[in-house]
């Protein structure tokens, strides 16, 4: 068992006041906490040896090329890649997906087909959609039921020659199901289709095997899973970047530049044009280090109890109905009958609750409902049972107010 208020206490900001109240964290789908041990290496980093990478001779350029590229092999082991060139550092999940359909367009032709799911992030659609109209070719999506699931039987009659790519997230972040993604990735590439699967809101729960799960791409934020903003990772399969083009010309990229023609560098370099986040990435394996000396197993568990008696807790509310009751990782996203979900948000913030109300970047799962949005409770590791019941209370007064 996890010695939650040890583990609190890695995280100056939970002791932190909001509007007078001890500070109630659910936020943690948009962004993570972040620990006392990754805060002190940014400023480590900044105080110590801050010096651009993979270019210089000196001392501390050395330095900071080293600590960069350890980074990337500990992400490369956390995932399981097979290379730690197939590791390439963004800034983020939108980042990442951006990247790949940006090579896509060079390999996508009309009458080819892309398929979505209907419980995707804007992040990943709107870049599939501005692919398809670039090129012709057909945008297809996977529906889901009244329980928030996809529907596997419709995926599976989807998938065809035609089918070049395949992208799902691993776990929706607007009502946490977690998809069957590993026979998705197999019944994808029994057709010939490469597959991307967003990671944003596995990473936090769960430590992904891209080999085991046999993706062609794997995308995913490092401020989701106690690491800096502006941070993130593409695993790609080395196959598969070298036959993508590279995403943006500068430096770093290329291997040789004359005006008359330019070669590229190689893996992973050829993606990583320009000065990147130098200290994001570093820390990023910081974040990674905190989180495995946790242990995710540990971190499954207490978020499972968690999800368990959150759920218990407001469904003692009568009118309270939630959203998205199948499989699913820590988070809880509800409304209350005739009260719009931002009202409910505003009231327990002045309570000191940090909760998520809207359409959480996935409007099609809101129209699928045919409501405005919902109330979202992420919760994380180091939130407690007692936080919930604050937060039950908390919305009771809020509902007794607005009834």
């Amino acid at each position: 068992m996890l010695d939650i208020q040890k583990i609190r206490a890695d995280f100056p900001i939970l002791s932190e006041k909001v509007n007078g109240k001890p500070l109630v964290y659910f936020d943690n789908g948009a962004t993570s906490q972040k620990p006392q041990v990754v805060i002190d290496a940014i400023a480590k980093y900044y105080q110590e040896i801050n010096a651009n990478i993979h270019r210089g001779v000196h001392t501390l350029s050395q330095l900071a090329t080293d600590a960069y590229e350890i980074s990337r092999v500990k992400i490369q082991h956390h995932i399981n890649a097979k290379f730690s060139h197939e590791v390439l550092f963004t800034s983020g999940t939108t980042h990442g997906i951006n990247l790949v359909t940006n090579g896509f367009a060079s390999i996508l032709k009309p009458g080819d087909e892309v398929i979505v799911s209907s419980l995707e992030h804007h992040s990943n659609i709107v870049p599939w959609q501005m692919l398809c109209e670039k090129t012709g070719a057909t945008l297809k999506v996977i529906p889901m039921n009244e329980e928030g699931e996809l529907i596997i039987e419709a995926y599976d009659a989807l998938l065809s020659e035609k089918t070049k790519v395949v992208t799902v997230n691993h776990i929706s972040n607007a009502l946490g199901i977690i998809n069957p993604i590993k026979y998705m990735i197999e019944k994808a590439h029994a057709v010939g289709a490469a597959v991307l699967i967003d990671g944003a809101q596995a990473v936090p729960h769960l430590k992904p095997d891209v080999q085991d799960l046999d993706c062609d791409f794997y995308a995913f934020s490092g401020h989701k899973m106690c690491g800096p903003t502006g941070t993130g990772i593409l695993y790609g399969k080395e196959e598969w970047l070298n036959k993508l083009p590279p995403y943006q010309g500068g430096g770093e990229m290329i291997k040789e530049v004359t005006f008359e023609k330019t070669t590229y560098a190689d893996l992973p370099h050829k993606f990583e044009a320009g000065t990147p986040n130098i200290a994001g990435g570093i820390v990023l394996g910081t974040a990674v280090d905190y989180l495995n000396h946790i242990g995710f197993h540990n971190i499954h568990q207490h978020e499972t109890h968690l999800l368990q008696h959150a759920t218990k807790r407001l469904l003692e509310i009568e009118g309270l109905k939630i959203y998205g009751t199948g499989n699913k990782a820590s988070v809880v996203s509800f409304n209350i009958d005739g009260i719009h979900p931002y009202d409910i948000g505003s009231i327990i913030d002045k309570l000191g609750i940090a909760v998520r109300t809207g359409h959480h970047c996935a409007q099609p799962i809101m129209n699928f409902f045919c409501i405005p949005g919902t109330i979202r409770a992420s919760f994380s590791f180091y939130n407690t049972k007692e936080e919930i019941d604050i937060m039950v209370e908390a919305i009771k007064k809020a509902k007794a107010m607005l009834s």
